[in-house]
């Protein structure tokens, strides 16, 4: 049996800290995905618009549209890719960031996140949506 997260699959890695682009893109191709990167939140729209992505790795702080806008364009435009979203952060967790989350039912990492966490968070995130 194959093991379906080693088949080739198409992320989209929405950050614009370079440090971080770099670390996941090493990790998640070294794991046989091929990484999308979108430095904001609009760059994102229009690459959502024409790929299909298995999963979306989104800041929650980008510049031009934020995560959170983001998200909610999801909601709006492809209903079916908000169950393949997981976010960061590394602002500190204001009320509204944590309101956010809670009513998004995403998982998020904080960073900084090791390799294992976020290998952990993208293999169980595209093994719930196999099911």
């Amino acid at each position: 049996m194959k093991d379906s997260f080693a088949d080739a699959k198409r992320i989209l890695m929405v950050e614009d800290e370079p440090a971080i682009c770099e670390l996941c893109q090493r990790v998640l191709t070294g794991e046989q995905l091929q990484v999308d990167v979108a430095a904001n939140g609009e760059l994102a729209q229009a690459m959502i618009a024409k790929e299909r992505y298995v999963f979306l790795l989104i800041d929650i702080r980008l510049p031009i549209i934020d995560g959170k806008e983001l998200y909610l364009w999801l909601k709006d435009e492809y209903p079916r890719l908000t169950g393949r979203v997981v976010f960061t952060t590394g602002s500190v967790i204001g009320p509204d960031t944590m309101s956010f989350l809670k009513e998004s039912g995403r998982p998020w990492l904080p960073k900084p996140f090791t390799p294992d966490k976020l290998r952990a968070m993208v293999r169980k995130t595209i093994t719930e949506v196999e099911k």
